[in-house]
């Protein structure tokens, strides 16, 4: 007798193909999303149409994760942190989402038994080039970690149309080249038209009384631009917290004007769609100077007023009132771009939500915290009072009301101090009256911090110095971190799959627990599987190099490597003098034993700096006469692989030997790279700038390759009166490699292309080249004879990457938990999701459902 169909439907489930992993379920999940989402069969498929269909199939197991988050989120009422960025540099998502969900050999398993190419469809995905470098790969790794550690969190930034360029090498000089990253469609972020945002522009303002008698203005804008959200899920590690990166678009409220069309005026129909727009076009590159561009401002109001208005709509979706709102949230601005949004809260408390001044200010100091990350003036932002107060009226009176309040607590501490007063203004009145940006951030949060215990020192006793004599209390450090995840279990994974071997996973969450790896040194046979990890990986990158440069590199050369964004103050162009000197004694004597090298480099210089751009044509004029040389044979290589980003990184930071920090000695804020490459089991050479001073103290002074003037050497040798020609006359070998260049030989015979390089290292040497040349030139020679034992070089190589457990981005956010955010972790428990019956309207929907609307954005 055959069961009851009632119990057949007990006893059999069928696997949802939204949230199955078996294989046959992901098999089958990947052809409906090619089939129903893609609109394709696989006769007429490109491998892109394949790749979305693998997206699709891995961004649905990540939505019953992130929506119950948001549910958990909403019924617990928890404080969020709000990471505020201009840049988010979040690198290829399919792989890190793999590896946070667990399942990463099933879908490549289920995609290589479905007759595809799994690393084919991988390298298919787009890199969304949303930052510049370390700042918004920074904001990433941190957002990783915030998921990881289960701590509720929203990432709020700009969805750039168009993001960093796209670098290619033409006869040795850089092209940018329109970075379309969203031409076939972006598969891992929801948009959320219904969650928009309006906000102001230009104008005037206006004085009134309110109903109970009180001074109010208003602002009455020349135009209003509509945010639009995007959202994208950040899963964290092996856990069931997914968080939000918000990305806003800038759109017109009336993208088409029918009165001017139907008068024959078609560009002014479609105008005010291009200049709202506009705003949200194009990622900023690094190193513009930036006074009096009116876009960039544009840009940093946009997100910042959208964000906060954001959050205050989400704060009284939960609570009666905005009096707590800071205990809601907590609030990072990343750098000074996002420092406006001290001025914009005030304005949407005082104007918007008619609070009083002091009760406003409260709340505003008590939500933000600003970290910085420069020490280089030229990048703290200030923008021009004239420009300032065209875009942007209503601010500026309220950062000259914040300014008054703020000298006036300053004259009473220092009343004869005129200087110190002047100093501390947020208006600076040396010439053309400009806004501080920087001072904002730092009257208008409750901690500012920087980036490496360096770094924080000298923005103590330099940078911000008056701030912090006045509040001593508000500093402290944060050293950065990067997320092991991304840059060990992605980017290496056979190393990751060694040390699981060794001693477990539980180090991908608690990079600390790498040190016991210590106790495996001196196994002869764990140093040669260490060794043979990187082989294979040098060996894969020589591959990878020949393939698209069509340059032949010996896999068994030291792999000395410098990738980074591109600027005098990180010194590519000392490394490519060291080149020179090496080339040189080649040259001398042909058959010198020296130990093969390989040099490789990267970056990217901003299109309007132009000494960045003519040191990348100095390295690959180099690169062009040391590899035709046939005195040189295999014994040196230079190669400029172009277009870094985070695929890039992921591909050269394990096959790194030797890793270039080179920066002049209190000039690097802290760096992350020099993590990364040290992680993979790279040594380090450089100085005592930013987050090296850390690492070599982690890692031992022994396992570090150390040269270079210290910062106070720096400031003793500028006070003193810095002359690089004393050192260009008093060293034979450094005028030879500079009389070189200048005498056309790396550019065929053209003795003034490289003129503006010699003549600034020579005539002002601003980062100290020639003076830390002699010492770096030894302690290349201390690497080489590093290199030469190998044993004694994988010691080394080992130690550097198992004493890293403090540079894990994991490490830096729970100090910002603890000391700055008071941000707890929330455990998200996974829920079955079940379909609403469909005669479920409005008056069935349950508080919990209409809260996780208002979570999303919806205006319920």
């Amino acid at each position: 007798m055959n069961p009851p169909v009632e119990t057949l439907q007990q006893t059999i489930k069928v696997e949802d193909d939204r949230t199955g992993l078996s294989l046959e379920t992901l098999k089958r999940a990947i052809a409906d999303n090619l089939f129903y989402i893609q609109g394709k069969y696989p006769a007429i498929a490109t491998k892109n149409d394949f790749y979305m269909a693998l997206a699709y199939t891995v961004r649905d197991r990540l939505l019953q994760r992130w929506l119950n988050t948001t549910e958990t989120y909403l019924k617990s009422k928890v404080k969020v942190v709000c990471y505020l960025s201009a840049e988010f540099l979040m690198g290829p998502h399919l792989s890190n989402n793999l590896v946070n969900l667990g399942i990463y050999e099933q879908v490549r398993r289920a995609v290589e038994e479905s007759g595809l190419d799994f690393v084919e469809l991988r390298e298919q995905e787009e890199e969304p080039g949303l930052g510049n470098g370390g700042l918004g790969r920074l904001a990433a790794c941190y957002m990783d970690s915030l998921a990881s550690l289960e701590i509720p969190a929203i990432g709020y930034g700009i969805r750039y149309e168009f993001g960093i360029f796209d670098q290619e090498i033409r006869d040795g000089w850089q092209i940018e080249i329109t970075d379309k990253w969203l031409r076939y469609g972006n598969p891992w972020e929801i948009e959320r038209p219904e969650a928009s945002i309006d906000v102001k522009f230009g104008g005037y303002t206006q004085a009134y009384n309110d109903e109970k008698g009180h001074y109010r203005v208003r602002w009455i804008p020349d135009i209003i631009v509509k945010g639009v959200p995007y959202d994208t899920p950040i899963l964290g590690y092996k856990v069931n917290t997914a968080n939000t990166l918000r990305l806003w678009k800038a759109e017109a409220p009336e993208s088409f004007e029918f009165e001017a069309f139907n008068v024959g005026d078609y560009y002014g129909a479609v105008n005010e769609k291009v200049v709202a727009e506009n705003i949200t076009k194009v990622l900023y590159p690094n190193d513009e100077p930036i006074q009096g561009k009116q876009l960039r401002l544009q840009q940093q109001y946009f997100f910042v007023s959208c964000s906060l208005q954001d959050m205050i709509r989400l704060h009284l979706q939960r609570q009666d009132s905005l009096d707590n709102f800071h205990e809601s949230f907590a609030v990072q601005l990343n750098d000074t771009h996002p420092a406006i949004g001290v001025a914009e809260l005030m304005r949407l408390l005082v104007d918007e939500h008619q609070m009083d001044w002091d009760r406003a200010w409260q709340i505003t100091q008590n939500t933000f915290a600003y970290t910085n990350h420069t020490l280089l003036p030229e990048a703290l932002e200030k923008w021009p009072l004239s420009l300032f107060g065209r875009l942007l009226p209503r601010h500026l009176q309220i950062i000259y009301e914040i300014n008054q309040r703020f000298l006036g607590q300053v004259r009473a501490k220092y009343p004869d101090d005129h200087q110190r007063i002047a100093r501390l203004s947020l208006i600076d009145e040396s010439g053309e009256k400009y806004i501080r940006m920087a001072h904002l951030a730092s009257v208008g949060s409750h901690a500012i911090n920087g980036v490496a215990a360096l770094h924080t020192k000298l923005l103590q006793q330099d940078v911000l110095r008056d701030f912090y004599e006045l509040w001593p209390e508000k500093f402290s450090n944060k050293t950065n971190g990067v997320t092991p995840r991304r840059w060990i279990v992605v980017s290496n994974p056979k190393l990751a799959e060694l040390i699981n071997r060794k001693i477990g996973t539980n180090w991908i969450k608690h990079l600390e627990e790498l040190k016991q790896l210590e106790a495996f040194v001196e196994d002869a046979e764990f140093r040669q599987q260490w060794r043979q990890i990187k082989q294979d990986i040098k060996r894969d990158l020589a591959e990878y190099v020949k393939k698209n440069h069509a340059i032949d590199i010996n896999p068994q050369s030291l792999f000395d490597v410098q990738v980074k964004r591109i600027h005098e103050y990180k010194r590519q162009h000392l490394n490519a003098l060291y080149i020179i000197t090496l080339y040189n004694q080649i040259k001398q004597n042909p058959n010198i034993d020296v130990v093969p090298r390989t040099f490789i480099f990267g970056g990217k210089a901003a299109p309007g700096y132009f000494m960045a751009k003519l040191i990348i044509k100095l390295i690959n004029s180099v690169a062009q006469v040391v590899n035709n040389d046939p005195d040189v044979r295999d014994r040196l290589k230079v190669v400029f692989l172009p277009d870094y980003n985070v695929r890039f990184g992921q591909r050269v930071y394990p096959a790194a030997d030797l890793s270039e920090q080179i920066s002049t000695a209190g000039k690097e804020a802290s760096g992350t790279g020099n993590m990364k490459f040290s992680m993979n089991g790279a040594l380090t050479i450089g100085t005592l700038d930013g987050a090296n001073i850390e690492i070599r103290e982690e890692v031992g002074a022994e396992n570090f390759f150390l040269f270079g003037l210290t910062t106070p050497e720096v400031y003793a040798l500028k006070a003193k009166g810095y002359n690089p020609w004393d050192y260009y006359h008093a060293n034979s070998q450094l005028k030879t490699v500079i009389d070189l260049i200048s005498s056309g030989f790396f550019s065929h015979g053209d003795t003034s292309l490289f003129r503006p390089l010699v003549d600034s290292l020579l005539y002002h040497d601003q980062y100290m080249l020639f003076a830390d040349y002699q010492s770096y030139v030894d302690c290349q020679e201390q690497v080489n004879q590093a290199y030469r034992d190998e044993e004694k070089w994988t010691r080394m190589s080992i130690l550097n990457a198992v004493r890293m457990g403090k540079f894990s981005s994991d490490r830096a956010i729970r100090e910002y938990c603890q000391e700055i955010w008071n941000a707890q972790p929330v455990n998200v428990e996974m829920q079955e999701y079940v379909q609403p019956k469909p005669d479920m309207g409005k008056e069935a929907q349950s508080v919990a459902s209409q809260a996780s609307q208002a979570w999303l954005g919806a205006k319920v």
